[in-house]
């Protein structure tokens, strides 16, 4: 289940930052309560996410990723949302203008290794897809309804094919 809510909490006030892997002008990986994960390919991801924006026709101010655990994502979903399940993203736009990519993507490792086992795919790709997801919801997609997931999807997999890594 994803869900992009209207406003969440920022990444640095109720959850401090945990450990920070890479960062550029707006954009940020972080890591919180998933101490064996490490992501790799941080400047092809800058260059891929910063890609996948201006095809979109938006500007990246600030976007934070934030990896985490599915203990620490459940929490939000619990808080801030209201849903007692398991998800693998969760998206909170701080954006004020609709051209503009301002926001948190929390995403849970352990959901995204489930997947990708489940799903038979690389961990990578999965963690890709998901990464991507977050962006598509602030960009505007919605996957609410059998429709709009399919149409997330095929948004997914336009987007996964920009990458050049």
């Amino acid at each position: 289940m994803n869900s992009t809510p209207p406003l969440g909490p920022p990444h640095n006030e109720n959850f401090p930052p945990g450990e920070l892997h890479h960062e550029a002008p707006g954009v940020e990986f972080m890591v919180e309560d998933a101490p064996d994960f490490e992501l790799s390919d941080a400047e092809s991801l800058l260059e891929w996410i910063e890609r996948v924006a201006k095809v979109h026709e938006h500007r990246i101010v600030q976007l934070t990723y934030i990896f985490c655990s599915d203990d620490y994502l459940h929490r939000l979903n619990v808080e801030y949302l209201a849903h007692d399940t398991l998800t693998d993203v969760i998206t909170f736009d701080n954006s004020d203008d609709a051209d503009i990519l301002e926001g948190d993507i929390f995403i849970s490792i352990e959901r995204v290794r489930d997947n990708a086992q489940d799903l038979g795919i690389p961990f990578r790709d999965e963690l890709h897809r998901v990464m991507i997801h977050g962006v598509l919801h602030l960009l505007g997609y919605h996957d609410k309804d059998l429709l709009s997931q399919t149409a997330m999807r095929a948004k997914e997999d336009y987007c996964l094919a920009l990458r050049s890594f």
